[in-house]
């Protein structure tokens, strides 16, 4: 049943997220991989030819946008559709992917590959992307969530950072530093709809604010008072105090505000420190600080995530998908794309070695520590009040999740663009999560 819920979830956000989207065959010597549209993973594509010179084995990339790209990867894996040879995932679909037999198992690939160091991997990142002490994906960037702020501009005000802020803290400074009239907002936040956009830095500010998607017994809790509270601090800062548009801005919107100094802080993914500090993209580069995720109630409030790479099942040639998959996640690359592109570009948060290396150390010096300890504290017995009969942190997961995380956070960027009231979204939602939890119960 979970498996079909899957596909349904999976056809349908195709449905409504891919319209256009061309099929693609396999064949002969040539990969096929979808990969989500991201800086780093525009570096990866840029260095491919190297791989392909190397090896024989041609590359097809299929770059989408993350919501598209979500949706693209799910149909065709759930359904055995076989377009893709590799496919971008995260510690959400992994787990739950190898459960069901759509992974291949990359534990006798990795030890069949001298020097490739599976033991070399933060162990919180590799634990996400295992099923049964076994890994079915391998990380290409790891990532917990932080604020990053303009140090400059916090002077300015006369303004300090605290070790360790709280979300009413990041309120006033936001309210104090919001300049219109400059074109800085006092902060960015995600509004942009789907589960892996608003929702994600959205479920970790009602996390540390005591609240749950759903308590012990599968009850729905989304017009708890805890979720209500959350919701409306989370829609009024940014209707308050945020950028432009926000109903429509995600991860790749906030970080091109934030870059080119239209933002004076930006709560979202820890990775954001490399393109901050990108001197070919960035005119803020050394303005910026970078604080601990926000929080409430509870000890930290930041993510675990991690965008990693997988072989379906049905894929034909596994033994050159590997090929390819080792090459973007070894400690060679990362070397590689610090002496190509400056060390700032180098995915972090998956290999505890990219930390010694002297280059990178001094490159990231102003947020490798916050990186690491965000991902340190990224539990749930730090980062929520309460407990949950779920796995995951800015998620819920279940197969569900996918379709319930997309339509709650349409809802939610509905009251951002003050489109519907918060309590209206809410009780919308919470129709959704009860037919969901619901099913949950019936199984218990």
């Amino acid at each position: 049943m979970r498996k079909l819920l899957t596909l349904f979830a999976a056809t349908s956000l195709l449905a409504t997220g891919c319209a256009g989207a061309g099929s693609v065959g396999t064949g002969g010597s040539t990969l096929v991989i979808a990969i989500v549209a991201n800086p780093q993973m525009k570096d990866a594509i840029s260095l491919a030819p190297e791989f392909e010179k190397a090896t024989g084995i041609n590359l097809k990339f299929v770059s989408l946008p993350e919501n598209q790209a979500r949706a693209k990867i799910t149909a065709s894996t759930a359904t055995e559709g076989g377009e893709f040879d590799v496919v971008m995932i995260s510690n959400y679909e992994a787990p739950q992917w190898a459960a069901n037999g759509w992974l291949e198992n990359l534990e006798p690939h990795m030890a069949a590959t001298p020097g490739y160091d599976e033991g070399d991997f933060i162990p919180s990142i590799k634990t996400s992307l295992s099923y049964q002490n076994q890994m079915y994906a391998v990380p290409f960037y790891g990532e917990s969530s932080f604020l990053a702020y303009r140090k400059d501009l916090f002077e300015k005000a006369g303004l300090t950072m605290p070790a360790k802020p709280t979300w009413q803290q990041i309120a006033d400074f936001a309210a104090k530093l919001d300049d219109k009239a400059d074109g800085v907002a006092g902060i960015c936040l995600r509004g942009k709809p789907g589960w892996g956009e608003s929702l994600a830095p959205f479920t970790t500010v009602a996390n540390t604010f005591g609240a749950q998607w759903f308590d012990k017994d599968w009850n729905a809790k989304l017009t708890s008072p805890e979720f209500k509270e959350a919701a409306n601090f989370y829609v009024n800062l940014i209707r308050d105090h945020g950028e432009v548009g926000a109903s429509s801005a995600g991860f790749s919107e906030c970080g091109t505000r934030y870059t080119q100094g239209n933002a004076a802080m930006w709560y979202d993914a820890t990775v954001m420190a490399g393109t901050n500090e990108d001197p070919s993209s960035s005119k803020i580069v050394g303005k910026s600080g970078y604080a601990p995720a926000p929080v409430v109630k509870t000890q930290a409030s930041g993510w675990l995530y991690t965008w990693a790479l997988g072989i379906p099942k049905v894929a034909k040639d596994k033994d050159a998908a590997w090929k390819f998959m080792a090459w973007m996640t070894d400690k060679a690359y990362v070397q590689k794309v610090g002496q190509t592109y400056g060390w700032n570009r180098v995915p972090p948060g998956v290999r505890q070695s990219t930390y010694t290396i002297p280059d990178y150390a001094k490159a990231a010096a102003a947020y490798a520590k916050p990186t690491l300890d965000g991902i340190a504290d990224a539990n749930q017995q730090k980062v929520m009040a309460n407990p949950v009969p779920y796995p995951g942190i800015q998620f819920v997961g279940i197969p569900e999740f996918q379709d319930l995380g997309t339509r709650v956070s349409q809802q939610l960027s509905a009251a951002i663009a003050g489109r519907e009231s918060v309590d209206d979204a809410l009780k919308q939602s919470q129709d959704y999560a009860q037919t969901v939890g619901d099913s949950y119960k019936a199984v218990q």
